[in-house]
């Protein structure tokens, strides 16, 4: 198995905010594998964080298995559509399983992203509003599109991003991990180059922080990743912390190793485990 930390860069952070008692957000990478998971909870008393906890877990848990049982690759897209689709369905079982077993948990569920890099692939699957984007020569693009209410409002035309923005209510979600048996799974893949930088994010960055300032921050400090995250989070304080903040970067320092020939294996794989 190759190991593709000397060729992908990751670093992640998470912050309370200001204004909320507890932090309902919840991340994980391994460069290794070239794993990154971030949620982010929703919920009664503390059942926000247990939502997402058990979320990421899950995925990272089933991506890891997945890893040791045949050799990593860049397979096919639809494989790592498959793949990812089937980690996230497992962790919709996970808090759907626990939010019906415990009172206190009633009702809760998480917004969850997840992103895997494999050679010269991104695979990228999510539900509800958290984002995953890329900078690419100084060019921001979001990969992921909000499932949200105000999200389809402007899809159809009823509204534009600029009024979305003041109306104050761009987390109503419409899609969410645990809140039924099943959950629909938005999942594309991207081709990767060479100085790409990846970021994932909470609606607690992107509610308080612009593009533009997003932009700023990346580039004068692509070479401190970590400062790069944990100025994005005093920024998005600096705007009011109204939300917990999580943010995860992944830098493409270099070509991705990667090996063939388990195309047929994981198909297997995923009918035993699934």
């Amino acid at each position: 198995m190759p190991d593709l930390s000397l060729s992908l860069a990751m670093v992640g952070q998470t912050d309370t905010g200001l204004q909320r008692a507890h932090n309902e957000d919840a991340i994980a990478w391994d460069s290794r594998i070239g794993l990154v998971v971030l949620a982010d909870g929703m919920g009664g008393y503390n059942a926000g964080e247990v939502a997402s906890a058990i979320a990421v877990k899950h995925v990272s848990d089933f991506i890891h298995r997945a890893q040791a049982v045949r050799p990593p690759l860049p397979p096919e897209p639809e494989r790592l559509a498959a793949l990812l689709t089937q980690a996230v369905w497992q962790a919709n079982d996970a808090v759907y399983t626990a939010a019906n077993s415990h009172p206190q948990y009633a009702g809760m569920g998480t917004t969850i992203v997840v992103a895997f890099f494999q050679q010269n692939r991104l695979a990228v699957a999510h539900v509800g509003d958290s984002r995953l984007y890329r900078l690419r020569a100084e060019t921001l693009t979001q990969l992921t599109h909000d499932h949200s209410f105000l999200q389809e409002q402007i899809d159809l035309g009823l509204m534009t991003e600029a009024e979305a923005d003041e109306t104050g209510q761009r987390n109503l979600i419409t899609r969410a991990v645990g809140i039924g048996p099943e959950v629909e799974v938005e999942v594309h893949v991207h081709d990767i180059e060479v100085g790409d930088l990846y970021l994932l994010c909470s609606d607690g960055l992107t509610d308080e922080v612009d593009a533009p300032t997003v932009v700023d921050v990346l580039t004068s400090m692509r070479t401190n990743l970590p400062m790069a995250a944990a100025y994005l989070i005093q920024e998005a304080n600096n705007g009011g912390g109204k939300d917990n903040i999580s943010v995860v970067l992944a830098d493409i320092k270099r070509a991705l190793p990667g090996e063939g020939g388990w195309c047929s294996r994981i198909m297997e794989w995923l009918r035993k485990d699934g």
